[in-house]
């Protein structure tokens, strides 16, 4: 239990690595367009005439202010987006729709309860009685204001609702909506509860946040001394985007008014205040207690810990170490990634790394008592530091205390390291065994040593579907793509000779079609989630042929007529869709449709634009590329409208859909409008097979009209037997 729970954490601070990866452009954005367009800036290096009002660079500059604005803004969203991306497990971009969905559908319920019971008036303006601050516009929104936390209930659920639900199989006459369709359509409906729920539990939330925040900003330094302790100790699990993220973005991280509106967290706080820089005298220490220690210990302390180890190396490793170790310290100093130095010293030397915890936590606690505030958008680099300290100026930030300091952590760590290094004989980098390569760890290296550990967990069991599939098709070697349309599973292989029929049947399949190196194998409606599973399979699947197996001979048993014959109980007509030409499935140009692999009926070829409901009924699903409909007729006939023979491929030109999924339609009624020209030029044949995917064993068709037959005239009757 342990295990998973640290394994689920260590991925939700991973999926934080994507939004919060924007935030150094929208900082950089952000940052430039407010420093230049100050116009105590402007006037202090005399760029009136360059960067003044009415000048094409201040425009741009003020653009970009605008951009960088937008990002720090909306940043809810872009964490609900970012988090269900990094959570889920397949089909990422269908998370990402759903959670901007669900992100909308979360507040619109808010706004809707709010309204109802009085805290948003009809005028649109808020009720007096309501706390200032806790209702905000999201994204042109009343709604409570949930900050970042609201991003990433709606990313976090998102998530699991996806990896639980995006290969779910539908009962067929809802096949079309499982698979992927359903992950956006249980979200809208999940998360209108979830908007409900916020509208009773947010506000206690609300309170408690604020709270907690009050406790972390009133325990003074103490309070950041142990913000900085855990920050850092954290580093080596990847756990310390969990720990450090509500400081900088919510109200734990404290809440101050800036420009007339409340904002909540460290770093929103800071941007907040460069955006309204012209009117701040000096930006506020304890919101940047989160980050401005950074800039000590990366720009300055950990070089000297390189330095060091540089020092401490053998005299025949110095030259590769000493090349390692610049490389990376300068990019520590310059973007702030410690990574490469950190880790190799961490698992050689936990005793160092225990030295840099607490060096880097007091930074944290020294920066704040000496009321620096210079502000960062992802790590504290020199880069981050000149733009939103030096370019601010000393009386804003302070920025000039950060070099006496960092002067005495740069010795700290040079001093600290070189002595244990040598006391106690670490081997940091030179200072191998003659037959261990010098180099850097990364947190590849730390996932190495969990594997030869035993503490990565054993992958999930294989799928047995899929497993038969790749060796049906030869396998994974063998196989080179994979797609689907709407009922068929279409993969391109390098070696025919490889597949093997029998097996891929035993799976399911009512049938496979080969077309040289293109075999397709009818799964019907629900082939979009064997198609998401055989694709997962793949991944993990050993690039291996499979096995070359004896195919027994496949012996169709043939319908004979030596019982006693059965009589017609009932008829059901079904007529045609189109006005066209008739004829018997058979001649379907199609293998697959004319063995009745996907089911019985009869093959229309169209001559006018239009396909029309052949009965009433519903329509169950029209296919993404427009150029199938499934169709369930009143009387219980489930239907497939095929128009055209690899249409598929057309994706959707030619293809006009005048219905929706679920819709009732009365005989005759328009459903699709078809550019007949279009598809003459650019499908291989016209022909539309007009099927009944599910009959029973006591169902037959017989066929009504060659020939000639216009839309809604009988085409064929389901005949059933007893």
């Amino acid at each position: 239990m342990k295990d998973k729970i640290f394994s689920v954490l260590q991925r939700i601070g991973r999926s934080f690595m994507l939004p919060i990866a924007i935030l150094p452009v929208a900082g950089l954005l952000l940052g430039i367009g407010s420093s230049f367009t100050n116009a105590t800036t402007i006037e202090t290096y005399g760029l009136t005439k360059i960067l003044g009002d009415g000048t094409i660079l201040h425009y741009l500059l003020m653009i970009m202010n605008k951009v960088g604005s937008a990002v720090f803004d909306n940043l809810p969203l872009i964490f609900a987006v970012g988090v269900a991306i990094g959570m889920a497990k397949k089909e990422k971009e269908v998370s990402a729709l759903s959670a901007v969905i669900a992100y909308f559908v979360m507040n619109t319920a808010i706004n809707a309860m709010l309204i109802n019971n009085g805290l948003i008036l009809e005028n649109g303006e808020i009720a007096e009685s309501v706390l200032e601050g806790t209702i905000t516009s999201v994204c042109g929104i009343q709604s409570l204001q949930m900050g970042v936390f609201g991003g990433i209930i709606v990313g976090l659920g998102v998530a699991a609702l996806h990896n639980r639900f995006y290969r779910i199989q539908l009962p067929s006459a809802l096949s079309f909506f499982g698979g992927t369709r359903f992950v956006p359509i249980i979200s809208t409906i999940v998360y209108m509860f979830v908007g409900i729920l916020m509208y009773f539990v947010w506000p206690a939330v609300q309170n408690g946040i604020f709270a907690l925040g009050g406790l972390v900003t009133g325990s003074g330094y103490a309070g950041t001394l142990i913000f900085g302790l855990i920050k850092r100790a954290l580093i080596p699990f990847g756990l310390h985007h969990v720990f450090y993220m509500p400081f900088w973005q919510t109200a734990v991280g404290g809440t101050m008014e800036v420009a007339g509106q409340m904002v909540q967290g460290g770093q929103n706080i800071f941007f907040a205040q460069l955006a309204d820089s012209a009117n701040i005298a000096h930006f506020s220490a304890d919101a940047t207690r989160y980050f401005s220690g950074e800039f000590i210990f990366m720009i300055f302390g950990l070089p000297g810990a390189a330095l060091a180890m540089y020092q401490c190396a053998k005299p025949e490793k110095k030259k590769a170490a000493g090349g390692l170790l610049l490389s990376a310290a300068l990019a520590c100093m310059a973007t702030g990634i410690t990574e490469p130095l950190e880790f190799s010293f961490l698992f050689v030397a936990p005793a160092l790394f225990a030295v840099q915890v607490i060096l880097a936590g007091s930074a944290y606690m020294i920066a704040h008592m000496l009321n620096v505030a210079v502000g960062l958008t992802f790590s504290g680099g020199f880069l981050d530091f000149f733009l939103f300290g030096i370019l601010q100026g000393n009386e804003k930030t302070s920025w000039l205390r950060v070099i006496p300091v960092g002067i005495i952590y740069f010795l700290l760590y040079y001093f600290i390291f070189k002595f244990m290094i040598r006391k106690f004989d670490f081997k940091t980098p030179g200072r191998e065994e003659d037959d261990v390569e010098t180099k850097l760890y990364t947190k590849a290296d730390v996932n190495a040593r969990k594997v030869a550990a035993g503490e990565v967990q054993a992958s999930d069991s294989e799928d047995p579907v899929s497993e038969a599939i790749t060796r049906g098709l030869g396998g994974k070697k063998n196989i080179s793509d994979v797609d689907c349309c709407a009922t068929r599973l279409r993969c391109t292989i390098h070696d025919a000779s490889r597949v093997n029929d029998s097996i891929l049947k035993a799976t399911g399949a009512s049938g496979v079609v080969h077309k040289g190196n293109g075999v397709q194998v009818i799964y019907g409606p629900n082939v979009t989630v064997i198609k998401s599973n055989l694709e997962d399979y793949l991944e993990k699947a050993p690039d291996t042929y499979a096995e070359t197996e004896e195919a027994g001979e496949t012996k169709q048993e043939e319908t004979k007529n030596t019982e006693t014959e059965k009589k017609v109980v009932k008829r059901i007509v079904i007529s045609s869709p189109v006005t066209g030409m008739a004829a018997d499935l058979g001649t379907a140009p199609d293998e697959a449709f004319a063995q009745k692999m996907m089911g019985d009926g009869a093959v229309v070829i169209p001559e006018e634009a239009f396909v029309c409901a052949p009965e009433d009924g519903e329509v169950a699903f029209v296919f993404d590329t427009k150029h199938a409909i499934g169709y369930m007729t009143d009387s219980g006939i489930s239907l497939l409208i095929h128009v055209g023979i690899d249409t598929v491929k057309l994706n959707g030109e030619g293809f006009e859909v005048l219905v929706a999924n679920g819709q009732k339609v009365k005989k005759g009624q328009p459903m699709l409008k078809l550019d007949l020209d279009y598809l003459k030029a650019n499908a291989p044949s016209l022909a539309t097979p007009v099927l009944c995917t599910e009959l029973e064993d006591d169902q037959r068709i017989r066929l009504l009209k060659e020939g000639p037959v216009k839309a809604g005239e009988p085409l064929f009757e389901v005949e059933v037997l007893n």
